[in-house]
C-alpha cells in the first residue's frame, strides 16, 4: 500500500500545482490563455480533489493510525494534508458556485490568495512526507526560515497565526459589506 500512496499523492499535488497557475494566469493576464484557464479551472480542481481523497485514503491505511498519531512528523503531514484539501475545496466551491463571475473584481483576489496559501500547505504536506520516507528536502530549511520546525507536532509561528486571523476578520467584514450593499 506504501507504493500506491507515493503514486497516488503525484495526482493532486499536480493538479494543484495546475490550478495555482491556472489562477494565476486566469487573474493576472489578458487574453486567450487566462480565458482558457478560467474555463478549464473547475474540472482540474474536482479531478485535484478526487486525486487528494484517494492519497489520503491510501496515506491511513500504510501504518495504524495509532502509530501515525504518536508521531510528531506524521501529524503535521495530516495537519497539512488536510488543510490542503479544504483550502482546495473551498476554491473548488468557490468558482463552482460563481461560474463565469469567479474571476470578476475582488473575487479574484480571494482565489489568488487561497491559491498561494494552498500552494504553501501541499508543498509543506509534501515535504513532510519525503521526511517519512527518508527523503528531506531544501523546502523544510525554507520552512525552519520562516520558523516552523518540521519535527514539532501543530505548531505554527504566532506572525502566522497573526495572518490568518486577519484574513479572517477581513474575509468577514468584506461578506458583511457585500450582503449590505445587494440588501
Amino acid at each position: 500500500m506504501t507504493g500506491m500512496h507515493h503514486m497516488l499523492v503525484h495526482f493532486p499535488l499536480g493538479f494543484w500545482a495546475l490550478a495555482t497557475l491556472m489562477i494565476l494566469v486566469g487573474a493576472l493576464l489578458p487574453g486567450r490563455m487566462a480565458d482558457l484557464s478560467r474555463a478549464a479551472l473547475l474540472p482540474v480542481l474536482v479531478l485535484s480533489l478526487l486525486g487528494a481523497l484517494a492519497a489520503i485514503v491510501t496515506g491511513f491505511l500504510i501504518w495504524p493510525l495509532e502509530a501515525s498519531t504518536h508521531s510528531p512528523l506524521a501529524r503535521n503531514h495530516i495537519l497539512m494534508a488536510f488543510w490542503s484539501l479544504g483550502i482546495f475545496s473551498m476554491l473548488t466551491m468557490l468558482v463552482w458556485r460563481a461560474g463565469s463571475a469567479a474571476f470578476d473584481g475582488a473575487r479574484r483576489w480571494v482565489l489568488v490568495l487561497l491559491a498561494l496559501i494552498g500552494g504553501l500547505f501541499f508543498a509543506a504536506a509534501g515535504t513532510l512526507g519525503g521526511h517519512l520516507v527518508g527523503a528531506p528536502t531544501l523546502f523544510s530549511e525554507m520552512l525552519g526560515l520562516m520558523g516552523w520546525e518540521v519535527y514539532t507536532t501543530f505548531y505554527s509561528p504566532y506572525w502566522v497565526s497573526a495572518v490568518m486571523v486577519l484574513i479572517g476578520i477581513a474575509s468577514a467584514l468584506l461578506g458583511l459589506r457585500r450582503r449590505r450593499s445587494a440588501a
